[in-house]
């Protein structure tokens, strides 16, 4: 039987912490591999009058602090027994996360939601809220 390819986009907040102690607590429920994502967002990094070789060098310390943060969640995955394929993308996380987990045909999404009300994401979005609208797979909210 074939293992379910399940995606876990994750940041650096408590939101995602908190994901990666769920799917711990939990991991009887979840096969042994995961994909972990983080998107770095580099419009929300860099202004207009920065200029191009200052955008670059804080591309490349986001880069090195979301690979960081990355490494780190996989070792607190591999304690308790599951493996996690770690990927970095720059981009808009919505439509990054919600492109990969369709393309690559995953079979389920496990993301965080912020402490925000429901009436909140639909008037203000969310990446949560977008992702669970955009991709075709089962999407499972902490």
């Amino acid at each position: 039987m074939q293992e379910v390819k399940i995606l876990v986009p994750v940041d650096n907040s408590d939101t995602a912490r908190r994901t990666i102690s769920m799917i711990v607590a939990n991991r009887d429920q979840f096969p042994s591999e995961l994909t972990l994502l983080y998107v770095i967002n580099m419009q929300k990094l860099t202004y207009r009058m920065i200029p191009d070789f200052q955008v670059d060098m804080i591309g490349e310390n986001a880069r090195k602090s979301g690979e960081a943060m990355l490494h780190g969640y996989r070792d607190i995955l591999a304690r308790s027994g599951i493996e996690a394929h770690t990927r970095l993308e720059l981009g808009s996380p919505r439509e990054i996360i919600s492109r990969t987990a369709n393309e690559e045909n995953f079979q389920m999404v496990i993301i965080g939601r912020r402490g925000r009300s429901e009436i909140g994401d639909v008037l203000f979005g969310s990446v949560a809220n977008y992702v669970l609208h955009h991709v075709r797979c089962p999407v499972l909210l902490f």
